[in-house]
């Protein structure tokens, strides 16, 4: 019998360690009232914060958020960068979720499945984000896996994005009515103004954030642009930013002066406080790829503060690249930015382990990008000549129930020769295909473009009109591995990508006015040898319902269980259980 003990404790403990931990977070969106640019305004806040509270996890953690939605209008919440494996039922998208109703709960569950890095959440309907509702999103790595550089002595993280004082719904409006968006009020860092390093163009009294450091310490900065669609550059006065990590990948290190950050992108730094404390200095965000001299406003400046400083940070900003007869400059750092292939990410391998370089394309997709046009006398942006209109029922239900006519699999691989159209043309992607996207920006504005569900490899950039030979030129040994990147006016930016995760995936441009006028479409990638759920989960318990399935949904109210929760607490049971039936034995 005491043999049966030893291995029923010996049991316990393996189920114990075995199983990944869940984590809870409740987030409710409300709107408050602030001024970072000194004029009143509502904002979309969580939890009553602006910018709202980071989710700190650790990868492959269970993550359980209950989201309240307290505005007045639909809400969903998505992760970008969070591959949410054989789960897109959690992506927070219109192509994928019914939204959640005002006064609404509901509880996104997923894992953070072999996933490190910084990324940020944000509200995806309508142009919300340009009110708020985003934070940031952090997974660290286990303690068995290597950190390829020295554990640094603190955190810091920094939201940037340009702001208008105009919400969301107003900018709706503007867009509605066929206007381009204009120039922004400002940039925001960390949902405050800027430091008033000028008394002409920062009017007084506007609150500004400060960081405080210790001399002689390293600090990893986590930056986000969660702006609405203008590009910044960051830079921190008579400070080297040394890139180690971008969207949840490692870099090679190298230290840069500044760094251009387009929409929607994150970067991870480490910043060695060697400089002397005889005053603070300026941490800058200002406007890129612009007239800079009348977008002066256009700046967020925050301060560096020595714990041993010796006054405030004072005289001009430090100046941004001078790049305005180099057009290469910007696309050159881009390039430079390559992935550190000896270095473990979230699991023991080396990230370089994987020869993307030696794969044969399956499919490509070559995706022209124009400027916003009229189609049925409204203004609309598009892919391929091709408007995305959300269907009225999400493609996962559509497909899990059978309704036919919710969306069309037909989305053009090249531009059609035809006038732009408004449709539900998605992709019908190949599970387990290799493929190439290329994106061509004949825009008047750089552009941003995101990819759910998914890295890729950006294996190339280039001016001018892509043809096949810029093959060539491709980086098939270091590419950096992300889900965000930058495509710039006249340009082209090449991507590929192992299509190894069953489900709905978003494909958009991450430029707010862009992805609302229909500049988005969905990936759909169905294993047809998976007849048991293996590679994709099921329709969730707590799915809501609309469109065609509207019939099905319940009242949902303040409810806030979730079937996660739930075998959460049955695994709960069966270990005590299991406790029980060993002493019971013993």
């Amino acid at each position: 019998m005491g043999c049966l003990l030893w291995i029923c404790i010996a049991l316990v403990f393996s189920v114990s360690l075995a199983a990944d931990p869940y984590v809870y977070f409740d987030l409710e969106f409300s709107y408050t009232t602030v001024s970072p640019l000194g004029v009143p305004q509502q904002v979309i806040a969580v939890n009553k914060k602006f910018p709202g509270p980071v989710i700190n996890v650790t990868t492959n953690y269970n993550v359980v958020v209950n989201v309240k939605n307290r505005l007045n209008e639909n809400l969903l919440v998505t992760w970008p960068g969070i591959q949410m494996r054989r789960s897109s039922w959690q992506d927070g998208l219109l192509g994928t979720n019914c939204p959640i109703p005002p006064r609404w709960n509901w509880t996104y569950q997923f894992q953070v499945k072999d996933q490190i890095g910084s990324f940020f959440y944000f509200p995806s309907l309508n142009m919300q984000r340009a009110s708020g509702g985003f934070g940031p999103f952090v997974v660290k790595n286990r303690d068995i896996i290597p950190v390829p550089f020295a554990a640094p002595d603190g955190e810091i993280v920094i939201m940037i994005g340009d702001w208008y004082i105009r919400n969301h719904t107003a900018l709706r409006t503007a867009l509605d009515n066929g206007d381009e968006l204009g120039m922004p009020d400002g940039v925001l860092i960390n949902g405050k103004g800027p430091y008033r390093y000028n008394t002409t163009l920062v009017p007084d009294g506007i609150q500004y954030e400060s960081f405080t450091v210790d001399p002689g310490k390293t600090y990893r900065l986590r930056v986000h642009n969660v702006g609405t669609s203008t590009c910044l550059n960051f830079r921190i006065q008579n400070h080297n930013l040394l890139l180690v990590e971008t969207e949840g990948y490692y870099t090679t290190m190298q230290n840069y002066s500044s760094l251009d950050i387009h929409v929607g992108q994150s970067y991870s730094f480490i910043l060695s406080t060697d400089q002397n404390a005889s005053s603070d200095y300026y941490i800058v965000a200002s406007a890129r790829f612009v007239n800079e001299s009348l977008w002066q406003r256009v700046t967020g400046v925050a301060v560096l503060h020595y714990s041993n400083s010796n006054g405030p940070a004072s005289g001009p900003l430090p100046d941004p690249p001078n790049d305005v007869y180099d057009t290469s400059y910007s696309l050159n750092q881009a390039i430079s930015i390559r992935q550190n292939g000896s270095a473990s990410g979230a699991r023991p391998n080396p990230q370089g382990s994987f020869h993307y370089g030696s794969i044969n394309v399956t499919d490509v997709y070559f995706l022209r990008i124009l400027p916003p046009t009229l189609i049925g006398g409204v203004s609309r942006a598009a892919y391929n000549g091709i408007s995305f209109v959300n269907p009225k029922t999400p493609i996962n239900l559509a497909d899990a129930y059978n309704v036919k006519g919710a969306y069309k699999l037909d989305f053009p691989t090249n531009p059609l020769d035809r006038p732009p159209v408004v449709d539900t043309s998605i992709i019908n992607a190949t599970y387990k295909g290799f493929i190439e996207i290329v994106l061509q920006n004949n825009d008047t504005v750089v552009q941003t473009f995101h990819l759910d569900g998914y890295s890729f490899f950006v294996v190339g950039m280039g001016f001018g009109e892509w043809n096949e030979n810029y093959r060539g030129s491709y980086n098939r040994w270091d590419a950096i591995s992300r889900s965000t990147v930058q495509i710039f006016v006249g340009g082209w930016t090449a991507v590929y990508v192992s299509l190894d995760n069953v489900g709905v995936w978003n494909l958009r441009s991450e430029n707010l006015d862009r992805w609302y006028l229909g500049q988005e479409t969905y990936m759909r990638i169905v294993n047809p040898e998976d007849t048991s759920n293996k590679t994709v989960n099921p329709v969730p318990d707590n799915a809501l319902y609309c469109g065609a399935l509207a019939h099905l949904q319940r009242y949902n109210g303040d409810s806030s269980s979730s079937p996660q929760s739930v075998s959460s607490n049955l695994y709960s049971i069966l270990m005590a259980l299991l406790v029980v039936f060993c002493f019971a034995f013993h």
